[in-house]
Order: structure tokens, then sequence, then C-alpha cells
């Protein structure tokens, strides 16, 4: 029994120091493998709501270097609290969760359970505003419409730094009201609420005194025909009828279309006072106010090409070529001083009923550079607004004229340059003018020796240049009549010929085998806050659209600015909304059934 023991005993030892051998003299021990940990960097983050935030994970004790991503223990996240990418991009929700705080996970695939969590904390939005309409107003009461991007339930207009009375109508469009008590340019900024809070940029109205407006502004026209703009120029300072092209390059084929056109054929002022042959001399216009209404426009000839009524265009509205306006152009321009539009019908007939029958009509925002489709007309051959190019009395009479001047020329081809849109071709010749073109009188003429009157034309004409816009005769420059101007006086013009101007280089001429290509606008939506409502209710009609120039509804409102605004239907009526841009246009519909 006690050999036996001993035996053990030696085996157990000898066990003991198989286990623990393994090691040379002097030799160290394996240590036990590391274990794997995550980090997360940065190592917590304020996203505002639809932004985003790189994070980046790193694993350590192991080659695996992968992770799973959760935000508040869901898989990659979800649209309520935001959604992390395999590549660890977090998308904050468009919407504010409460709490306004998320946790972001990262879970290694080796082992799951090495995890790092950051906390993210979500704020607002930047908003981000576009647009106030109307942009010029009197003092007293005023509701606003404000148009941009990013606006939250609970954003603040500010007013002069004031705190105005806000609706949030969509993450699009505000409305404010409140009280303007003198005249100025006003900053307007909208506020989104904390969390988060933040500002947007400033735009500026102009506030023009209750009893008349500030001069240099929309408002600040004079009312009736042939009111005087008091300072004010049509479209923004970037527009191309506004641009002083007095150092612009000559174009290389500047000679011979000169020669084309006939190099001694006088420059011819296509306005005046008095009457000849019965017809007023020039193009007349109209400034109507808030107090006008809008009627309905008929087309004739080039509906599919017009903007829809209605429009606010007086039964009295002179048509060219008053008291005897034959068969012409007949041309009607319409100025809205309360909204800061522009209506021209082409080929005008007042009918009994207050509406009017047009061969085409076109509107024009004269806030903006609006981009009318590219090949469709205006009310003048050219795709062109008419208005801003004619020479006006009350212009002269200030002493400058800055912009560019309408021509008309006998011959021209199938092409246009802008800001034209369209063609109306006589001829293939390629030395005929694109509708768009260009001309400049020489720096070199002498205009010395013109009386003051005259000099600021000519003066326009080296530093602005006049556009051809429409088929007519050579050298015909356009104007608004009035009886204040000296027609003797305007004979000098035609002292000058084709040759004392030179083309300005046309660069791009688009005809049918290069115009650009591009997406009509989109319209996303078009609704009503109600449906169905009682004759006399108001129902605004709200809509999302992008790509748009402009927008006209019809019937019963026009054209508008913003993505919303309220009618009052009288019975069943179906709104349609006309989208346009450069490319074409976009319709949608909405029907208010009224009981």
């Amino acid at each position: 029994m006690r050999k036996r023991l001993s035996l053990a005993i030696v085996l157990i030892v000898a066990s003991a120091q198989v286990r623990c051998g393994g090691t040379s003299p002097g030799g160290a021990g394996t240590n036990p493998p590391p274990g794997i940990s995550v980090s997360i960097a940065p190592p917590s983050a304020n996203v505002r709501l639809g932004a985003s935030q790189q994070f980046t994970p790193t694993v350590t004790g192991t080659s695996n270097s992968s992770v799973t991503w959760f935000v508040n223990g869901v898989a990659n996240g979800n649209a309520s609290t935001g959604t992390v990418s395999g590549a660890g991009l977090y998308q904050a929700p468009a919407a504010m969760p409460n709490p306004n705080t998320v946790t972001v996970k990262a879970v290694s695939t080796a082992d799951s359970s090495a995890t790092s969590s950051i906390v993210v904390t979500l704020g607002n939005p930047v908003p981000v505003l576009s647009s106030v309409a109307p942009p010029t107003f009197a003092t007293g009461s005023f509701n606003l419409t404000l148009t941009g991007s990013n606006f939250v339930n609970g954003a603040q207009v500010s007013f002069g730094g004031n705190a105005i009375t806000t609706t949030f109508v969509s993450a699009t469009q505000l409305t404010a009201s409140g009280t303007a008590s003198a005249a100025g340019t006003i900053p307007v900024s909208v506020s989104n609420p904390n969390p988060g809070s933040a500002s947007s940029g400033v735009v500026n109205v102009v506030v023009t005194s209750s009893g008349g407006g500030q001069p240099g502004t929309c408002g600040g026209m004079t009312l009736g025909q042939g009111g005087s703009l008091n300072g004010f120029v049509p479209f923004p300072s970037d527009n191309l009828w506004n641009k002083n092209i007095a150092s612009a390059a000559v174009d290389p084929n500047s000679n011979a279309i000169v020669n084309y056109i006939g190099a001694s054929d006088p420059l011819h002022p296509d306005f005046g006072s008095g009457l000849y042959n019965g017809s007023s001399i020039g193009i007349p216009y109209v400034v109507v106010g808030a107090g006008q209404n809008f009627v309905n426009i008929n087309f004739t000839a080039y509906g599919s090409e017009s903007d829809p009524g209605p429009m606010p265009v007086p039964a009295t509205a002179p048509i060219e070529g008053y008291p005897a306006p034959g068969s012409g152009d007949r041309h009607v321009l319409v100025l809205d001083n309360n909204n800061c539009w522009l209506y021209e019908l082409y080929s005008s007939y007042p009918q009994n009923d207050g509406s009017w029958n047009a061969g085409s009509a076109a509107v024009w925002d004269l806030t903006a550079d609006e981009e009318r489709p590219l090949t469709w007309t205006s009310a003048d051959a050219a795709g062109l607004p008419i208005f801003p190019g004619l020479v006006r009395y009350d212009e002269v009479a200030a002493g400058a004229i800055n912009h560019a001047i309408r021509f008309t020329l006998q011959n021209s081809q199938a092409a246009f340059i802008p800001p034209a849109s369209h063609w109306a071709s006589t001829t293939s010749n390629s030395l005929a003018a694109p509708m768009g073109m260009r001309m400049r009188l020489k720096s070199s003429f002498n205009i010395s020796g013109f009386s003051a009157a005259n000099q600021v034309i000519l003066k326009a004409l080296q530093q602005y240049g006049m556009i051809m816009a429409d088929n007519g005769s050579n050298m015909f420059i356009s104007g608004a009549p009035d009886n204040r101007w000296d027609n003797n006086d305007l004979h000098n013009f035609t002292t000058l010929t084709t040759s004392d101007f030179e083309v300005v280089d046309m660069n791009t001429v688009y005809t049918q085998t290069n115009l650009p290509q591009g997406s009509a606008p989109v319209i996303s939506s078009f609704t009503a806050n109600q449906s169905t409502v009682s004759a006399g209710t108001q129902v605004t009609l709200s809509w999302t659209a992008t790509g748009t120039s402009y927008f006209v509804i019809s019937p019963q409102v026009g054209a508008v600015r913003g993505a919303s605004v309220v009618v009052t239907p009288a019975q069943t009526t179906t709104y349609t909304l006309y989208a346009t841009n450069e490319f074409g246009r976009t319709t949608a519909t909405f029907t208010v059934t009224v009981q």
C-alpha cells in the first residue's frame, strides 16, 4: 500500500511539471489574448434636422474592423430618430423627436459584447429665406408671405428687428402680419426656435408712405396712362435689359451684318407726340394699383404659348395706335404697382363683359429674372417683354436711361440669343439678325451737337445699346407716346445711320439644332386646406414645386409668388396651377366643392 501511494505522488508531481513546463529555462510565459474594444469619433455631436454627421469607429484587439450601427437600439435607425449607413454616416430625421437626443451605438461584428455609444443632440435647421411678398407696400397694416426652406413650427418672423405675428404653413412657407409705422427699406428675417435656435439671412422689403410710393420702387410708380416710374427700373440690376455693354466686344461679323441691314439706313424714333394718320405715335402703357379688377383673357391665336389670366387690364387700357388702333399689333401694356407685375397683350380687343380677346399674352415679374420657355413667343415676336425697352419721357426728363432700347429690323433669321426666346424668321440669310441681337452706338460718335433730351437717349444707346425684338422697319427704336415729346427734335435722330452702330458680340446663337435642354418644373403637390366649403368661405390653396421661374393660378388669382394663396370661391371651382420655366410648363389642378 505504501509503494502504491508513493507512485501516485510521483505521478501527480510529474503531471504538475508537464502542465507548468513548456518553457525553457529563462523563457517567458504566453499572455492571454487581449480583449476587443470599440470607440467612436467624434465622441459626441450636435446635428441639425435634415443634416448629416460622419462617425468613424475604431476597433482594436482584432483584425475585423467592421461594426453594426444602432440608433436608440434599432439597427441602422429609422426615420423618427435618424439613420446610420454601414459607413457610419448619420442622417438626422426631418422632424424633431422627443427628447431631442439619440444614442448612436457601434457593435463589433467580431464580438457583440464589444460596443461603444455616444449621444447626438439634435437641433432645428437653419432657416433659409428666399423671398417676401409683396416686396413693396404702404405704411399701415400688412400681410406677408415668406418663401424659403427649413422653416419649422414655432418659427418667428422679424420685421425691422421686431417680432411680428407669424403663422407656420409649411417647411417652405410662413405668413406674417404686422403694422408698419414709417416708410423705408426694412429687413425681414426668420428665426427657428430652440433647440438649436438659428436665424436666416435678411430679405429687404420697401415700405412706402401711404400717400404715395417711395421713388425707385414699384409702389412709387404713378397711376394712370403713361404714369411716371419715378426712378423704378424693371427687373434686377443683373438682368440683361439692364446690363451696361459699353465695353463689350464687337461681334466678328459686325460690319457684314451692318451692311446687310443697310449701312445708310437712318435711325428712326418710332414714338412722339400727337397723332400720325389718326393714331398715337409709340406703344402706350398704363399703371394700375390695388383697386384694379382682374379680368379674363381669351386667346385667339397663341394661347398655348401664353400666360393665362386673369390679369388687371382696365376696360379703358390704351391700345397701341389709339384712338384709332386699326389692325396693327394692338399691344396693351399694364404695370401693377401694388404687386409689381407687368402684363402684356398682343392683338388686343376689349369685350363687353370686361374681358379681353388677345392673340397672345405674357406676364413678367418685375422683381425677378423671369425665364419664359425657349421657343415660346410673348406679346413680342422675340419672346421678350416690350415695356422695359421703351424710351419714356419721364426717364429722359430725369436725365438717364438705364436700360437697353427695343428696336426692329426688316429681316431676321430662325435664331435667337438671350434675353430673347423666340424667332419669327423672314429669311435664311446667315447675316440676318437673330432675335435678341444687340447693337450699340459707337463710342466714337459725337453726341455733343444734339439737344439735352436727345443726348440722354444717345448715351443709353452707347452704354446699354438696343435689342432686336421684332420684324418691322429697319432701325426703328421704340418708345411710349407722350405729348411732351418734341417731334422736330426727335427727327434729328434720322441723321444717324446703321453705320454709326456696331453689333455686340453674340457669342452663342441658339437655333433648332442647339437649343438648351432641361426639365420643366416639377409640381409635388397642389392642395387646399378645405376641399368642401360653403359659398364665401376663404380657402387656402398651397403647393410645392421645384425648378419654377413663375406661377400663375387660374381662374380668379393670376400671377403669384410664394407657395400659397387665399381664394373665396362662390361656386364649385377647379383651380389650375401653372408652373413655368425656360424648359416648359407644368400644370396641376384641385377642385374646391361649394355646397
